[in-house]
């Protein structure tokens, strides 16, 4: 389309060149036989006269007609580019009123070894897993165990439950056997870290599939993770919570969902781009297992 306009624009302007030239060679004719013809009458003077008149007007005529071509040529490239800008403008609005849609990937449920409980969002994850525990899509529920942080209240003395024992202690007052509950040995940081623990420890298992429960939001960048990095030590079924808050068609209009959709955004790209940016390690806690299991029998003075 551009070529072809490019093409009858150059054609125009040698049309145009041509016409030019023929009409500057008459008026140049008209001239010098007038001065040449000395002898010539009155009634000649004003033919030549007239005749040269008639060429300046249609060179002038010409520049008008190049003027009004050249004018609607702008016009039509801006208008152009206001169409261009529309779409952009249009499509960007749209992908980014449904980002919070985007974000919700989930997997058809299946049977499989383990329903894993991502860490955070207390209690509402282990309720979901042992939900699904009972309607029997797996025999354990594995847990993970998120490093323990520098705290001022431990800095004090004060202890409290790890995030993995407030999950053992919902699980069981939904009715899970403490033997189908575990704990995955290695510490986390970060979802990274708490996928490569569980595809290891799926692994050791002999493969499979494992059903892991996290916040709807969350899901898409779970899902990423594990098919780029962890997919060829099994199957991951990645489950949101049934009554998770997250408002995915207006989230925009919830602080809530919009910090989620914010966090998850920037995560997603960082797991497009290679996870340039990772959580630095945090301060390993002095307190042993012994510690924690007297700190919920309420400790000593």
């Amino acid at each position: 389309m551009h070529l072809r306009h490019r093409t009858c624009v150059k054609l125009r302007e040698a049309a145009e060149g041509r016409r030019k030239c023929f009409i500057e060679k008459e008026s140049q004719r008209g001239l010098w036989w007038c001065i040449w013809q000395q002898k010539c009458s009155p009634k000649r003077d004003q033919q030549v006269h007239e005749r040269v008149q008639i060429v300046y007007e249609a060179m002038g005529s010409t520049d008008a007609t190049t003027k009004r071509g050249t004018g609607r040529g702008l016009r039509a490239f801006f208008w152009f580019l206001g169409l261009i800008f529309l779409l952009f403008t249009t499509s960007s609005l749209v992908v980014f009123l449904d980002v919070g849609v985007w974000l919700v990937r989930e997997d058809p449920l299946q049977p499989a070894t383990a329903i894993v409980v991502l860490s955070g969002n207390i209690p509402v994850r282990a309720l979901e897993a042992a939900q699904l525990y009972h309607e029997g899509f797996a025999k354990e529920i594995w847990l993970t165990h998120p490093g323990e942080r520098a705290d001022p209240l431990k800095e004090l003395g004060i202890a409290y439950p790890a995030e993995d024992d407030f999950n053992i202690r919902v699980l069981r007052l939904q009715g899970v056997p403490a033997s189908a509950i575990h704990v995955l040995d290695s510490s986390i940081v970060n979802t990274e870290e708490e996928l490569d623990a569980i595809a290891a420890a799926l692994q050791n298992h002999g493969g499979g599939r494992v059903i892991i429960v996290t916040n709807k939001a969350h899901t898409r960048r779970v899902h990423l993770i594990w098919t780029k990095y962890f997919g060829f030590r099994g199957t991951a079924i990645v489950h949101g919570v049934s009554g998770d808050n997250f408002v995915a068609d207006q989230w925009w209009r919830d602080t809530g969902s919009m910090h989620q959709v914010v966090h998850e955004v920037l995560g997603i790209v960082n797991a497009w781009t290679g996870m340039p940016v990772q959580a630095r390690p945090q301060p390993q806690n002095a307190y042993t297992a012994e510690d924690r299991e007297k700190s919920d029998h309420g400790g000593t003075d």
